[in-house]
């Protein structure tokens, strides 16, 4: 996360004084995007983790079975 601000920190472009207004456009459009995509991971990550941890949680719950299930071993 902290390289994430860095990024959204950063000057969009570096270059001299000659700059064009589609090539500062473009700049910033792929800024933005690459932040989005890097929350937007982050946001999996986070919904991964919690899928995990709950599925941990309901392994230790019984499940029923009916009779034939039960019987079919």
């Amino acid at each position: 996360m902290e390289e994430l601000i860095k990024v959204a920190e950063e000057k969009i472009v570096d270059s001299g004084d000659d700059i064009s207004a589609d090539r500062l456009k473009n700049a910033a459009a792929t800024k933005k995007l690459a932040i989005f995509d890097a929350l937007e991971i982050l946001n999996r990550i986070q919904e991964e983790e919690r899928m995990l941890e709950d599925s941990e949680k309901q392994t230790d719950t019984k499940v029923f079975k009916g009779f034939a299930e039960g019987r079919s071993k």
